[in-house]
């Protein structure tokens, strides 16, 4: 069990880093036409052929991530536990348990614990080539960790006190614990046009495309792919 555990985190780091590359361009053809030959044989031509209408990935892409997934996870799931594990990696000057946790739920849309590469592609597909309206879409259903439409100051407080823990003191040597309840202040002083308490979607989505910093700090997720 522990030697597929981390055959599982090795292979979804590599599905990152051969997605970074497929982003940015530098994966070449040959090496396309290599990861293709390969799997042939191990994806669902129909499985794939449908994702590539539901999302920005062309349908080459999705067969190269899906070989990473699959082949080098054989569950063809990511547990909660993993995920962690694999975010750690990224942050090891600070602790990214609980923004993982809270950015796991994000991809687990079918909220059972695990997430399948069709969940995992398709935030991946918003996040990185959805339009801003999706982006945004996407980043409020973080934000709103108890699903009941809105967000309020606890939820915002505990998304970026998470963010702060996982950079790290390097990152913010003299941050006093007060910090990420002020930033939530500044934020809803913004957002909350009505003064209700509570964000909705709209008023997270407007106050975000009227406030390019606020834009930016908002879309956490991208910055620390």
């Amino acid at each position: 069990m522990a030697g597929c555990t981390s055959r599982c985190r090795q292979g979804v780091l590599k599905l990152i880093q051969s997605l970074q590359r497929l982003v940015s361009g530098t994966l070449s053809k040959d090496k396309v036409d290599d990861e293709l030959e390969m799997t042939m044989v191990c994806h669902r031509p129909e499985g794939l052929e449908q994702l590539e209408a539901q999302t920005n990935f062309t349908k080459q892409e999705l067969q190269v991530l899906y070989r990473g997934f699959k082949n080098e996870c054989p569950s063809g799931v990511v547990n909660e536990e993993t995920f962690k594990h694999i975010y750690a990696q990224f942050f090891p000057h600070g602790d990214a348990s609980t923004y993982a946790h809270y950015l796991f739920n994000a991809f687990d849309t079918r909220n059972n614990g695990s997430i399948k590469f069709e969940d995992f592609v398709m935030g991946l597909s918003t996040l990185l080539r959805g339009t801003v309206r999706e982006k945004l879409e996407w980043t409020f259903h973080l934000y709103d960790i108890n699903r009941d439409g809105f967000i309020n100051k606890e939820e915002m407080t505990e998304i970026v006190r998470a963010i702060y823990d996982m950079m790290g003191k390097y990152t913010y040597p003299a941050l006093k614990g007060d910090v990420p309840k002020q930033h939530v202040d500044a934020f809803f002083e913004k957002m909350d046009k009505n003064k209700d308490g509570v964000v909705t979607l709209e008023e997270f989505v407007l106050a975000c495309q009227e406030d390019e910093n606020m834009m930016r700090s908002m879309q956490l997720f991208e910055n620390v792919m």
